[in-house]
């Protein structure tokens, strides 16, 4: 890693079953920023388990996350990747920064009240906090960047009225601010199957979505099948209002060639939708082919993915541990 460039934190929980979605909206982009960032990339399972996990199924979902961020063309050697639960750090700093962070700024947090639902009261204490070790995630490397989308956004504004209180509270100026790392308008991917919902791994359909592991046939027959309309695709941004389904279809081909949707049309705009699928498939399949070849033979053998993790890991606690040292001493532990 090179120090001299601003450090950037991204963590990813391992939801399992990646797909176009969590390409385009995280994963492409984090493998952009690290040609000028030091960056740590990290599965975060312990943000995993404030809902429920089938033991098995995270084991097996953490090294596929990790699989397709190596997949995808993040450097594992450059850069840090690892899991979260493998650097105690993070959980130490955590309850360290519940200790600093107010009752009444986290129940400002509007990501619990959606995630809680309706039965907030039987919900986790880790699911209610979690934004404190999320400001951890980040605070015990000392980053200065992060990558957020806009519902990430209040938890960052809580990082860093933690890092000032802890500052003010000790007066010392242990931690930095956060900058929020806008990467331009987000590839918003919906559903295949309904363009007014997002794609999502938990849809009953597979057909909803194009996963990370799918093979050149499985791309052009879901693309093939995807809802449109009638109506040619228009040669104007404008005629794509009240067709989310079209929309969409455009949005991936300008998100996957870096164009505006104005430019994709100008190029399509007026072809039937079932010129313009054949060229969308023959561009995804390009895309995502190498990725799934890569991501299948991770898969298919985890000891690769656990030694990225491992090796990771070491160098994650090489980092955390003189931040979390001075802390320590800052807060008056006694460190034997």
């Amino acid at each position: 890693m090179i120090a001299s460039l601003p450090r950037i934190f991204s963590g990813v929980q391992p939801t399992g079953n990646l797909h176009l979605g969590n390409y385009l909206g995280a994963l492409r982009n984090w493998v952009k920023l690290q040609h000028d960032h030091e960056c740590l990339f990290c599965v975060v399972d312990m943000h995993a388990i404030t809902v429920w996990q089938e033991p098995a199924e995270l084991h097996r979902a953490t090294l596929e996350v990790a699989a397709a961020m190596v997949a995808c063309g993040i450097d594992a050697e450059k850069h840090i990747v690892f899991n979260q639960s493998a650097v105690p750090g993070h959980a130490q700093l955590a309850w360290i920064f519940n200790c600093v962070a107010r009752i009444g700024w986290l129940n400002r947090m509007t990501q619990f009240k959606e995630k809680a639902g309706k039965d907030r009261e039987n919900a986790s204490v880790g699911l209610y906090a979690y934004p404190n070790l999320m400001a951890a995630d980040v605070l015990l490397y000392k980053a200065t960047r992060v990558p957020v989308g806009e519902d990430q956004k209040q938890h960052l504004e809580l990082a860093n009225d933690i890092a000032q209180k802890f500052n003010h509270d000790f007066g010392r100026a242990v931690f930095p601010m956060i900058e929020p790392l806008i990467l331009g308008p987000a590839a918003r991917v919906m559903s295949l199957r309904d363009g007014t919902k997002k794609m999502s791994k938990s849809d009953a359909s597979d057909q909803s979505r194009i996963n990370l592991t799918d093979d050149a046939d499985a791309i052009a027959l879901k693309v093939r099948r995807a809802k449109t309309d009638p109506e040619p695709l228009p040669s104007e941004e404008a005629g794509l209002e009240g067709r989310p389904e079209a929309r969409n279809l455009v949005g991936i081909y300008a998100a996957l060639t870096d164009m505006h949707h104005g430019a994709v049309l100008a190029e399509h705009g007026g072809k039937p939708f079932s010129a313009f699928k054949a060229a969308l498939t023959d561009l995804l399949v390009a895309s995502l082919s190498p990725i799934a070849a890569e991501m299948r033979r991770l898969v298919g053998d985890p000891g690769t993915v656990e030694a990225i993790l491992r090796r990771g890991a070491e160098r994650a606690r090489a980092l955390a541990a003189p931040v979390l040292a001075e802390v320590e001493e800052t807060v008056g532990f006694v460190r034997v």
